[in-house]
């Protein structure tokens, strides 16, 4: 007798658990229970589990009787014209849904020629096992497994042309390829997904060399011209938004250009772009600190007084201007109502990105890396045909990640490129390498896919063939225009003095506990001092009770609120931050006494 089990929970037990198993899934593929219920034997334990509860993962599979799969060529030319759908496969037993407990019982064979008796199941296709992105990426099966999961993420952070009707959208940060293209060597997701209509990269050529060592460690040497023709050129659109909102007591923002005697204001150099409704005009040049929004607000603060007073009370500035670092042209200039009915300003900005050293591109197999250096095109390597590649690859980056599909994809796309056709690279369905090479071989090029080179300076022959090819490369939105940051000296925090945070802000850079074990182990000790002196600050210490003493301005003299005027008191040297913990200290009852001794 065997235990059944429903949803985990023992509810009896069965003759034969084993065929009582086969008897539920054959009902279910006769459509007498539904597909989603799902049965379990275990012969060790000898107990039965049926399955009947949400959130669990299940996947279609084919089933296989006697080792032939249960879809016929029949099925297929059915679905072809539109006959039968995926519904009537899963009604007729040929489709069934598995899910993680019901597959340890069976055998599931990748494709149908390896069928044998032994199998019970077929994918339906090799790729299903992948996600979206996964099955782009054209030879998966070449690749370790880690780059794989690699280049599909880094394929979501890449710059392309994500909707057709960009330019009547308000979108957050958006980068936009201006000349984008569609993959030489693609696999079959490029078809399903539609990708022709958004893609997100463009068509280059690759040498795989080493180049004066500029192409160390993932990096990559450009070709100018290359650049000048318009490779990985793409536009930065960014959204300003302002609208007058609408306050207590009948006030309420104001969106014009402000008055000279408004509280805040700027200089006039500032608000020269403003029209006169307060709004900026399209296609204007601008940089940090010009105003694109002019607007005054009310007082923050509506003292007692103020409200009796029968002078108007002064506004305040509010404009949005640039911030720092930022620049760009207005795009667009858009005047709508929100919600709430107040009045909305969008203005969208736009920049253009021409790749320069330290923007990031990659290939669709993780193999991502910064532009080291942008060579003119007179000084670039060519082949013994003349062509001189876009991108110089380190070949370093290939023996330690094992991508040989990024080799591949050079392979292919070259011969696609040669024969003016797309390449099927779908993962384990793909085009075979050996056709490839003989292909290759067939247009005059060697089947390895290496070509004689030059040096571009000298007009030498490289001793060493290089291996060259076509290849998808894709530029990500990491730019280096978005993330330069530096500062000497800047704003600084109210409460503790110390460096604002983040570029945006002209933050500080953070020099942290492992950066100063640097500075510490190379004796670099007034370096140390310097770097850590950002809210230095020099605070009177009575000598007597240990707690911080005044200056007295007028009387231009020390004295400790605690032991009066005769008592001695020494200027100290500290972090603002020390003495705003001491004055916290204080406030929590806590003596903080500084004991003071001699520096000599």
């Amino acid at each position: 007798m065997s235990e059944l089990f429903l949803n985990s929970k023992y509810i009896g037990k069965v003759a034969d658990g084993k065929v009582f198993v086969e008897q539920l899934i054959s009902q279910r593929r006769n459509n007498k229970i539904p597909f989603s219920v799902n049965f379990f034997y275990n012969e060790k334990t000898d107990q039965v589990f049926v399955e009947t509860g949400g959130g669990r993962c299940i996947r279609p599979l084919l089933v296989v009787k006697d080792g032939k799969s249960a879809l016929t060529e029949d099925h297929i030319k059915q679905l072809e014209k539109n006959e039968i759908k995926w519904s009537d496969l899963v009604q007729q037993g040929i489709v069934e849904y598995v899910d993680s407990m019901e597959e340890e019982n069976a055998i599931v064979s990748l494709k149908e020629e390896n069928l044998t008796a032994e199998d019970t199941h077929l994918d339906i296709s090799a790729i299903d096992i992948f996600g979206m992105t996964s099955s782009i990426v054209p030879f998966g099966n070449f690749n370790h497994g880690v780059r794989l999961t690699q280049g599909s993420k880094n394929q979501k952070q890449a710059v392309g042309f994500y909707a057709a009707n960009f330019f009547a959208r308000m979108d957050m940060d958006v980068n936009l390829l201006n000349y984008p293209q569609r993959p030489l060597v693609a696999t079959i997701a490029n078809d399903i997904l539609d990708q022709d209509k958004h893609p997100c990269g463009q068509n280059i050529v690759v040498a795989i060399m080493s180049y004066k060592g500029y192409n160390m460690e993932d990096a990559i040497v450009v070709n100018k011209g290359s650049v000048e023709r318009g490779f990985g050129r793409s536009t930065y659109y960014r959204p300003v938004l302002s609208e007058e909102l609408r306050y207590s007591g009948g006030l309420s923002d104001e969106v014009s250009i402000p008055d000279k005697d408004v509280k805040g204001y700027r200089t006039e150099h500032d608000y020269r772009f403003l029209e006169e409704d307060g709004l900026i005009y399209a296609e204007a040049v601008v940089k940090e600190g010009d105003v694109i929004i002019g607007k005054t607000s009310p007082p923050r603060f509506l003292s007692s007084l103020e409200e009796y007073n029968l002078a108007a009370t002064s506004r305040r500035e509010s404009s949005n201007a640039l911030k720092h670092g930022e620049k760009g042209v207005v795009d667009f200039v858009m005047l709508t109502e929100s919600n709430e009915g107040n009045k909305l300003v969008q203005i969208r900005l736009r920049a253009q990105r021409i790749p320069e050293i330290g923007d990031k591109f990659t290939s669709r197999h993780g193999q991502k890396g910064v532009i080291s250096l942008i060579v003119p095109e007179d000084d670039f390597p060519f082949t013994a045909s003349g062509i001189k590649p876009d991108i110089i690859f380190s070949p370093h980056g290939i023996p330690s990640r094992m991508t040989v599909s990024h080799l591949i994809e050079l392979l292919g796309g070259k011969t696609g490129a040669l024969s003016g056709r797309y390449v099927d690279g779908t993962t384990f369905e793909g085009e075979r390498e050996g056709d490839l090479r003989l292909e290759l071989l067939g247009l005059g090029f060697r089947e390895n896919g290496t070509e004689t080179m030059y040096n571009g300076i000298t007009g030498e022959q490289y001793q060493a063939k290089i291996f060259v090819g076509n290849m998808y490369y894709l530029k990500l939105k990491h730019m280096v225009a978005n993330k330069i940051h530096s500062r000497a000296r800047g704003p600084i925090q109210l409460l503790t003095r110390q460096p604002t945070e983040g570029r945006a802000k002209e933050g500080g850079l953070r020099l942290g506990e492992m950066e100063k074990d640097t500075f510490v182990a190379h004796g670099a000790s007034l370096l140390l001092k310097e770097r850590f002196d950002s809210d230095k600050t020099e605070v009177p210490v009575c000598e007597n009770c240990g707690l911080i003493g005044v200056f007295d301005t007028r009387k231009n003299m020390f004295h400790c609120p605690v032991c009066g005027d005769n008592v001695e008191i020494s200027n100290v040297e500290m972090s603002y931050a020390f003495k705003l913990i001491l004055d916290e200290f204080k406030s929590l009852t806590i003596y903080p006494k500084l004991g003071l001794k001699n520096k000599y």
